[in-house]
């Protein structure tokens, strides 16, 4: 894992944590999980979960710390949009908030590239910036690092709230998989929205409604949109066009990076 991704949205991905728990109907089929349990269990069996318990040892989707790929930005010469944490959640609570400081320091000290952090738990955001504003010299996180939160569906929109709480100056949402309807009503603080259906052997269907809607709300509110995949038993069994194009939009000052797969 690491350097170069199929993911349409980002280039590369970095995980210096591995593993998770589902907290809502979105993480019902997730795809890190069957990644674990399956090809990757070996790998990850062999390495001992930060939670050190018998039964942690032998669940390969336990929260594992990954002390030698902290670093692994600094050695990326290129420019770069790095997806943190694509097998985990970094703000997941197993993970101690004195490595998710080392973590973000390698992205305060290489700011060359973007940082897309992705999380189910904007709340810890929020408690983590106000107990380590020195680490930004108590101003906003910097552009370089984008704060992300998932948002599957109506019942956890409630998530948008808390990530404006946190004092980023680019905030993005990921609506995938998109299991349900969902109105993003108000996208003020809002920088970058993602939406997508669900891939895999269980996948949900998602309605074409769904993401239409979505799509207007960001064109009336001037947030650039893209939209990753309709899903299917494989992410790109049903494409990337809507309404007979692709939508590749990303924050203006990203400068159009993320990688040229599928468009």
């Amino acid at each position: 894992m690491g350097d170069r991704t199929s993911i349409e949205w980002t280039d590369a991905t970095w995980n210096p944590t591995t593993g998770c728990t589902k907290v809502s109907a979105g993480c019902e089929h997730c795809y890190a999980e069957r990644l674990a349990l399956g090809r990757l269990r070996k790998r990850y069996l062999a390495h001992k979960p930060a939670d050190n318990t018998a039964a942690n040892r032998r669940d390969p989707f336990a929260v594992r710390l990954w002390e030698h790929r902290i670093d692994q930005p600094r050695a990326w010469a290129d420019r770069r949009m790095i997806f943190v944490n694509s097998m985990s959640d970094l703000f997941h609570n197993d993970i101690p908030e004195p490595f998710l400081r080392r973590v973000f320091q390698v992205m305060l000290d290489v700011p060359r590239h973007i940082y897309q952090l992705l999380t189910k738990r904007p709340a810890r955001a929020q408690r983590f910036w106000k107990r380590n504003r020195d680490l930004f010299s108590n101003r906003e996180i910097p552009g370089h690092i984008w704060i992300g939160t998932s948002v599957e569906d109506q019942q956890v929109a409630y998530r948008i709230a808390q990530l404006k709480d946190v004092p980023a100056k680019t905030r993005f949402l990921s609506c995938e998989p998109l299991i349900g309807p969902l109105g993003l009503d108000d996208l003020d603080g809002i920088h970058w929205v993602i939406a997508g259906g669900e891939s895999g052997p269980e996948f949900r269907a998602m309605a074409i409604d769904w993401v239409r809607k979505i799509r207007n709300q960001c064109t009336k509110e001037g947030v650039p949109f893209f939209f990753k995949q309709w899903g299917g038993l494989t992410p790109k069994a049903g494409g990337r066009r809507l309404d007979g194009r692709l939508w590749n939009e990303y924050p203006a000052h990203s400068n159009g990076s993320g990688n040229d797969n599928g468009r």
